[in-house]
């Protein structure tokens, strides 16, 4: 009795805050299904690890101090970047690349669409960040949270648990976010402007070659990247090779699933109420939001640009699906071009841009790394 009354004397302001955060996080994934699948786990690992005495995080056996469950699953999983890899082998067995491969150009939106981390990284170090931490609160704006998570923990940020909160909650959050931005920085015409898809067949070699191309490619350029796009391009090769079809629905299932459990609650290992309840962590929120609206920004003024020197126009709506976002943001591009004109179907050409960014994300993770690790 008395180490109950002895518990309930020891708990905080501080942590009462981190469980209201955390039930905020539960409930918007509950009741706005936004990335339940995430935002759960890590608004119940946010309520665990704060907890007074909790022996999650520590526990005493025969007198001695040991890791809990959770430091034992961050140290084994996100510390060495196992976790985030190994997902991006599911997420890869879960990406259909014709799109893209149907239209390689597409791949230039992927590209611009990065722009806010770059313009990011510099504001966060003239705001006073360290220049890693910069880096690693600036690639929240690639809207791909396993990235967010291995560069964060890559340069071994203080404040990687706002990072990654930030990083899913505004991937969650792109049909709020994203529209808004679009109708600011292009007009009505702009928005109606059709775009044909001519649906060209993309043979099986090129399919198995493209992962192995890229990883090669990324190699050679960003090395730094390789073992992100590696296991993003792996998990495609076992996808798109056709000799390993129950290997790639484990990939894109149970592998994916468990690790998915498992890389949410342990992030709540960096979400103790002293670790993320400071000015900084607000900052952080902000500059995340800041680098994904200028993504959103870089990719739509990208086609514009283009628009000016070509006479087949292209919608700018798409250049804002090249953010790492998938499918959500090519969905959303998608709505606002039906919603504009209900014959304009640009799901293809906007799901083609969104995979390029998946693959441009990774990449400019990896070139962060190699420019400033």
């Amino acid at each position: 009795m008395l180490d109950i009354l002895q518990n309930f004397q020891n708990i905080t302001i501080q942590q009462v805050i981190m469980w209201a955060i955390g039930g905020i996080l539960i409930f918007l994934a509950i009741k706005k299904d936004m990335e339940p699948a995430l935002l759960l786990p890590i608004g119940f690992g946010a309520i665990l690890v704060n907890l007074p005495m909790s022996g999650a995080i520590d526990q005493v056996i025969n007198g001695n101090t040991e890791h809990g469950v959770i430091d034992l699953l961050f140290n084994a999983g996100i510390a060495n970047e196992l976790f985030p890899l190994l997902l991006f082998i599911g997420i890869g067995a879960m990406i259909d690349f014709e799109p893209l491969l149907t239209n390689p150009k597409l791949m230039f939106f992927g590209v611009f669409a990065q722009f806010g981390i770059f313009f990011t990284l510099s504001i966060a170090a003239l705001l006073g960040f360290d220049l890693k931490d910069a880096a690693s609160i600036a690639i929240i704006g690639a809207a791909d949270g396993p990235t967010s998570i291995f560069v964060a923990n890559y340069f071994n940020s203080n404040y990687i648990g706002a990072i990654i909160v930030a990083a899913y909650s505004y991937m969650a959050m792109v049909p709020i976010i994203q529209p808004p931005v679009i109708k600011l920085i292009t007009t009505k015409k702009e928005r109606r402007i059709r775009m044909e898809y001519k649906q060209n067949s993309v043979s099986k070699a090129t399919k198995i070659l493209f992962p192995i191309v890229v990883t090669v490619a990324a190699g050679i350029v960003a090395p730094r990247s390789v073992a992100l796009v590696g296991f993003l391009m792996f998990g495609n090769l076992i996808r798109e090779c056709g000799v390993l079809n129950m290997l790639s629905q484990t990939a894109q299932k149970e592998l994916a699933n468990l690790i998915t459990i498992l890389l949410g609650i342990t992030v709540a290992a960096k979400m103790r109420a002293d670790l993320f309840l400071t000015p900084e962590t607000l900052m952080i929120l902000a500059l995340g939001l800041f680098a994904f609206v200028f993504d959103t920004v870089g990719g739509v003024v990208f086609a514009k640009i283009i628009n000016l020197f070509t006479k087949k126009k292209v919608n700018p709506m798409i250049g804002a699906a090249g953010i790492s976002a998938f499918p959500m943001s090519a969905r959303v591009v998608h709505k606002m071009g039906l919603a504009e004109d209900s014959q304009n179907f640009l799901l293809m050409h906007a799901v083609g841009a969104n995979v390029a960014g998946q693959i441009a994300s990774v990449i400019a993770g990896g070139l962060i790394i190699a420019f400033i690790g």
